[in-house]
């Protein structure tokens, strides 16, 4: 049966000529343009920014939501090439348009596609718009008595041009050429690929540029299980005396990233974070709010206690760190998938512009980046690991069973250890008595239950998972 039109953290999506077809994109897109116009109306403006990313038909359906929401009386900016999604949100905001509607599935499997809503002001839509679309589906769309016009644009200069300004790309660039630093990128296939090539030319060496919709079998997620051949480059390349070699990892639409050290280790934004905010407060000298997700790691909240910065948490996904963004000073938000923004930036995350600033980090520091990342454990006295499964679950019936089993009769010990405390801001998180934490968490959408763990050991960290995936099998009937 064909799901219906829901939208989750960042946008709807679902599977190609099933759930996502041509005529429901005819239907939504419009629709996102006019509850846009709504929210975001009152600068007179009337144009939409439409993108899309490399998988599958993304330019064909791009095309056909361009040409409804047109036909809808909106004056819409077609782009002329994939893109990042957040090229799209920085045209829109750029452009003083009503917002952006990007044809992209992110970092989910190739048989996906999907439609993300983007305000004017440059970023995620919040909840009450997405659900104000999901409104309208049932009731006829009005067409313009006059459509609007439809242009093409070419989203990469702009986008470039405002990256390269916020990084000291000589630096970089004379880091790359004199071979203190190497460069390795996994594009996943998707929408970063030639993205560090137009901003820092010569001298990256890209992975997995080819347009393939299948991914390789996996998906664009930046997740070592899918990082094979970019372990495998690092691990037998030599750098010159004293280089330093990074792997930067962007997912389908290049907005999540991850990175390898020199040593060929995976390091998600659990470790980029950190880094990241080390580098920006101390050599950079920006302040403001550091924003983090209930699933952030316990690091960050000490790394910010050192810089004596403000600290504040929200649910997971990036739409609400992007509304804390509009009402206060930010210095950076993240969240562990891999999803980072700046105050200085639209407020959007930005694995481009994140990989720029690692690459500045490493040049500064001379360090490898798990180097820096043990030295701020250090300094802190705090060291852990962490580690997330994502569990498919029998139907949305057994999810519900979760639910109510976790309501009616609260976890009191997990893997033999005491719970002492239980944050329900966003599932359910569960704080133990040695001071690992266990998060539950429920997709919104889809079968799917998210299990996520930090430990002060990776042989805890498994043990706690594994502990919770046979709990949640236990009841997967």
């Amino acid at each position: 049966m064909t799901q219906p039109i829901k939208f989750g953290t960042d946008g709807w999506r679902g599977v190609i000529a099933d759930d996502f077809t041509f005529e429901r994109v005819r239907l939504v897109a419009p629709l996102a343009a006019m509850v846009l116009q709504e929210t975001f109306g009152d600068t007179g403006n009337k144009t939409i920014i439409v993108g899309y990313d490399r998988r599958f038909l993304a330019e064909e359906f791009a095309g056909d939501a361009a040409a409804a929401i047109q036909r809808a009386g909106f004056d819409v900016k077609l782009s002329n090439s994939y893109a990042p999604t957040p090229a799209f949100s920085l045209a829109a905001y750029q452009q003083q348009a009503l917002g952006a509607i990007v044809i992209t599935a992110s970092h989910n499997p190739g048989k996906y596609l999907g439609l993300k809503v983007k305000g004017g002001f440059g970023g995620s839509v919040n909840p009450d718009v997405t659900q104000k679309i999901e409104s309208l589906l049932d009731k006829p769309l009005p067409l313009a008595e006059t459509p609007g016009s439809l242009e093409s644009f070419d989203p990469w200069p702009g986008y470039c041009e405002t990256l390269r300004a916020k990084v000291n790309m000589a630096a970089i660039t004379e880091a790359i050429a004199s071979g203190k630093l190497t460069v390795f990128a996994d594009v996943m296939h998707g929408a970063a690929a030639g993205g560090l090539g137009r901003l820092i030319g010569d001298g990256v060496q890209e992975i997995n540029s080819d347009r393939d919709p299948l991914f390789g079998g996996g998906a664009p997620e930046p997740l070592p299980r899918y990082l094979s051949e970019l372990f495998r480059q690092i691990k037998s390349h030599t750098p010159k005396a004293n280089g330093v070699t990074v792997g930067l990892v962007f997912d389908g639409d290049s907005d999540r990233i991850a990175a390898v050290d020199g040593q060929g280790n995976f390091l998600s934004s659990q470790v980029l974070i950190p880094i990241l905010l080390e580098h920006l407060s101390t050599r950079r000298g920006f302040t403001g709010e550091v924003i983090k997700t209930v699933s952030g790691s316990d690091l960050i909240p000490r790394i910010v206690e050192m810089f004596n910065l403000p600290l504040y948490e929200t649910p997971i996904g990036y739409k609400y760190i992007a509304d804390r963004m509009l009402s206060n000073a930010v210095l950076i938000g993240g969240e562990e998938s891999g999803g980072i923004g700046y105050g200085n930036h639209i407020p959007e995350r930005d694995a481009l512009l994140s990989a720029l600033y690692v690459l500045e980090s490493v040049v500064a520091s001379g360090e490898d980046l798990s180097q820096t990342y043990h030295r701020l454990q250090q300094q802190v006295n705090f060291s852990s690991a962490y580690d997330r499964i994502d569990l498919p679950l029998a139907s949305m019936d057994v999810r519900q069973r979760l639910v109510t089993e976790l309501d009616n009769n609260p976890l009191t010990e997990i893997a033999g250890v005491k719970v002492v405390d239980c944050l329900t801001v966003d599932g359910y998180k569960f704080r133990l008595a040695d001071n690992r934490w266990l998060l539950i968490r429920f997709s919104g959408t889809e079968p799917v239950l998210r299990l996520y763990c930090e430990a002060d050991s990776m042989e805890t960290v498994k043990q706690t998972l594994n502990w919770a995936k046979d709990w949640a099998l236990s009841h997967n009937t």
